[in-house]
């Protein structure tokens, strides 16, 4: 296979558009899943709540304003294809001026500071973004990307368990990490747990899971029953929407999976709330 151009500017206007429409257009599965939600609620609080998160999710996408005032940090997991040759420019800036177009022409909120801890100054622009990239065979690249709010993800939690903790200890850290997070990260929420890898890979694979539709399970079995055991768990918390009560206090856990090493088990858990913005494109 020979190698294939794409222009920078190309993933500037793919990365752009991703971040507008995924702070503007709520994913089919997340909103079915609210929908249903709301129907099956027994709480009149819970469903008040859930119906008022329906209608801001109708009127972002009808008039094309954020569906949260934190349109989030900007994260892209990138399938990078070995024959691509990106011209007039670099991948990298490519990214960033895609961020940066859709964070100011957009009306996105800028939550970006160019220091962690000292200066703390705005970027004004919302980048840099976080970037994950993973090389590939082939001649295209794919994007995923989404706008990572902040009350959810400052819930988000890691332990590095032994491989004696078992299955037991990796529910039991899981549910504790949400039961422990309560009402703060905006519920109902999605939680992405990353199992396996090493510290930061373990963190990096629960970011990915909340990126992956709620409408599509773990392709091992095992995970996929995993994931639905915690979820009936969860949801038997009584946190609810809003922190207010009710039996949706998640609408989705998706698990990601790596091999580790045999003296570990790391896992991972990274929150998002009800407004779990993912979208995607390939060039």
């Amino acid at each position: 296979m020979s190698a294939r151009e794409i222009k920078a500017g190309t993933i500037t206007a793919c990365v752009k558009k991703l971040f507008m429409d995924c702070n503007y257009f709520i994913g089919d599965d997340i909103m079915n899943a609210v929908c249903r939600a709301q129907k099956e609620e027994t709480s009149g609080l819970a469903k008040d709540v859930l119906g008022q998160i329906i209608d801001n999710n109708k009127i972002a996408a009808a008039e094309e304003i954020p569906i949260c005032q934190d349109t989030g940090m900007a994260v892209l997991f990138v399938e990078y294809g070995d024959k691509v040759v990106i011209s007039e420019g670099s991948f990298e800036e490519a990214v960033e001026e895609g961020v940066r177009q859709a964070y100011t022409e957009g009306y996105l909120r800028k939550s970006v500071v160019s220091d962690p801890v000292f200066d703390r100054i705005n970027t004004k622009d919302n980048t840099p973004a976080v970037i994950h990239t993973r090389i590939v065979k082939g001649d295209k690249i794919k994007i995923t990307a989404g706008g990572k709010g902040f009350g959810s993800e400052n819930m988000s939690a890691i332990k590095m368990l032994t491989p004696s903790a078992g299955v037991e200890g990796v529910k039991k850290f899981i549910l504790d990490s949400v039961a422990y997070a309560g009402p703060n990260p905006c519920p109902p929420i999605v939680v992405g747990v990353g199992i396996g890898g090493t510290f930061e890979k373990a963190a990096q694979l629960a970011k990915k899971a909340t990126l992956r539709s709620i409408d599509t399970p773990n392709g091992d079995e095992r995970y996929a029953a995993l994931e639905r055991e915690l979820l009936e768990e969860i949801n038997k918390m009584d946190i609810g929407p809003a922190g207010l009560g009710g039996k949706t206090t998640a609408l989705g856990v998706n698990i990601e999976t790596y091999p580790t090493h045999i003296a570990g088990m790391p896992v991972a858990v990274n929150i998002c709330c009800h407004a779990c913005r993912h979208k995607e494109c390939e060039i």
